[in-house]
C-alpha cells in the first residue's frame, strides 16, 4: 500500500470529537516540523534517502514516506488526512481540481463496456463526462430521472459497474437517498460513489450511509474563499489505492501551496458551513414569498419534494440554493445586475454570496435544450449564500428582485 492510501488517524483528533474539532486539529500532528504551529509548505519535487535499501521501502510501500511530489508531498498528505478523518474513511487522494478527481475516479475504475447509472441533473462537467467522454471508451451511462427513485433501482438492477449519486444536486437542489441507492448497488455488485461537494462532511457523510466513495471538489466550500483549486476522493484502501495510481500516472496532482490554503481554511469549516446553512434556510423562506419567483429549490424548506430524505440523512442543508424568476432569462439579465452583496461568477461556497445562471456557471457546457431535459430552466438563479448578515442578503435581493 503506497502512502497515499495509508490509514492512520492522524494525531490531534480521532473519531470520537465533532467535525468541528477535527477540522481544526485533525490530520496536521505528523506534519507539523521544528515546532510550527502549522503545517508547511513542502515544495521539494523529490526527496532523497540514504541507501537503496531504505529508499525502495518508500518506493514500494512498505514504510512510509514520499518520493517524488507528482506521487505524494507531505502537505498535500495533511489536507488528504484532515478530509479523510472528516469524512470517517479510511483512506483519501487529492487531485488538482474537482473535476480531477470525478474524471480519475471514473477512469481508473471503469473499463470498456462497462455501464455506469446516474441521475441526469449531475453538475454538468460530471454530465459532460457522462454524455461525451465515456461512450468514446466504450463506457455506457445511463441517467434516470432524479425524482424516480424506483427508475434508479431498475437502472441499476439490469446491471451495472458503478452507481455515481450527487446530492443535493447542482444547481437544482435535488436530494438522494443516499442509503437506499447504496443498497441498491451493492445489490448488483457495483461501486458506489457519492459527490459530497455541496453538502460538506460537516452535514453529511455518504460513506456513513453506505457509499464507498465520497468525493469533493475542494475548490467550492473546502477551501471556502475562492482562491484555490483541488478535490479529493475518500473510501476504502483498495478503491482508493486503484484511483491514486491513475492520479499519480496522469498527472493530476494538487499543487502543495493549494493544499497549504485547503489546510488553513477548512479549520473554519464548520462555523462557515454552520453560518451559511442558517442564513440559506432563511433567504430561501423568503423567496418563496416573492411574487417575482416561481420556485425556490432548497432542501431545509417543507415544500421541497425531498425534504423527508435530507432531514434524515442531512446535519444542515447546505449554503446553496436556486430559485427560477418568473420572466425567464430576460429575468435574469436584469436582475444579477442589481445586486450589490454578490459576485456575478462561476464559484460556489465562498465567504462571500455568489450567483449565477447555469447558463454561466454550473451547465455552461450544455446547450439550452440539454440544460432543459435535465430539468434546468433558463430563469434559473444559483445562489450561493456567503458568510454575510442574512439580513442584509434580503435586503439586496429585495432591491433586484424590484426590477423582476
Amino acid at each position: 500500500m503506497t502512502d497515499a492510501a495509508r490509514p492512520d488517524d492522524g494525531a490531534g483528533a480521532g473519531k470520537d470529537m465533532s467535525p468541528s474539532t477535527q477540522a481544526v486539529w485533525a490530520g496536521e500532528g505528523e506534519y507539523l516540523v521544528q515546532a510550527a504551529t502549522q503545517v508547511p509548505v513542502v515544495y521539494s519535487c523529490a526527496y532523497g534517502y540514504p541507501d537503496v535499501d531504505s529508499w525502495l521501502d518508500v518506493a514500494l510501500g512498505r514504510t512510509p514516506g514520499h518520493i517524488y511530489s507528482r506521487n505524494t508531498n507531505p502537505t498535500m498528505r495533511a489536507f488528504e488526512e484532515k478530509t479523510r478523518i472528516l469524512e470517517g474513511a479510511a483512506a483519501a487522494t487529492s487531485f488538482a481540481t474537482g473535476m480531477a478527481a470525478v474524471s480519475n475516479t471514473l477512469f481508473a475504475l471503469l473499463s470498456p463496456g462497462d455501464r455506469v447509472v446516474s441521475v441526469k441533473d449531475t453538475y454538468g462537467g460530471t454530465s459532460k463526462l457522462f454524455l461525451e467522454f465515456l461512450p468514446r471508451f466504450g463506457v455506457r451511462a445511463e441517467l434516470c430521472d432524479t425524482d424516480d427513485h424506483e427508475q434508479i433501482e431498475a437502472a441499476i438492477a439490469e446491471g451495472c459497474a458503478m452507481v455515481y449519486l450527487e446530492s443535493p444536486t447542482n444547481p437544482t437542489l435535488k436530494v438522494l437517498d443516499i442509503a437506499r441507492l447504496a443498497a441498491a448497488g451493492h445489490e448488483a455488485g457495483a461501486v458506489v460513489v457519492a459527490d459530497n461537494t455541496f453538502a460538506t462532511p460537516i452535514n453529511q457523510n455518504p460513506l456513513a450511509l453506505g457509499a464507498d466513495l465520497v468525493l469533493h471538489s475542494a475548490t467550492k466550500f473546502l477551501g471556502g474563499h475562492a482562491d484555490v483549486l483541488g478535490g479529493v476522493v475518500c473510501g476504502s484502501p483498495d478503491l482508493v489505492e486503484t484511483i491514486y495510481h491513475y492520479r499519480e500516472i496522469t498527472g493530476a496532482t494538487l499543487d502543495p501551496m493549494a493544499a497549504y490554503l485547503l489546510i488553513r481554511s477548512m479549520k473554519t469549516l464548520a462555523l462557515r458551513v454552520r453560518q451559511q446553512n442558517e442564513s440559506a434556510l432563511r433567504i430561501a423562506g423568503w423567496l418563496q414569498e416573492q411574487p417575482a419567483v416561481g420556485v425556490v429549490n432548497y432542501p431545509g424548506l417543507e415544500s421541497h419534494p425531498h425534504h423527508d430524505i435530507a432531514k434524515r440523512q442531512m446535519r444542515g442543508y447546505g449554503g446553496v440554493l436556486s430559485f427560477a424568476l418568473d420572466g425567464g432569462f430576460e429575468a435574469v439579465k436584469r436582475v444579477l445586475p442589481r445586486l450589490r452583496l454578490a459576485h456575478r461568477a462561476a464559484n460556489l461556497g465562498a465567504v462571500e454570496t455568489i450567483a449565477g445562471p447555469p447558463a454561466t456557471t454550473s451547465h455552461v457546457e450544455c446547450t439550452p435544450e440539454e440544460r432543459a431535459s435535465m430539468g434546468i430552466p433558463e430563469g434559473l438563479i444559483r445562489y450561493s449564500v456567503g458568510i454575510e448578515d442574512a439580513d442584509d442578503l434580503i435586503a439586496d435581493l429585495a432591491q433586484a428582485l424590484d426590477v423582476a
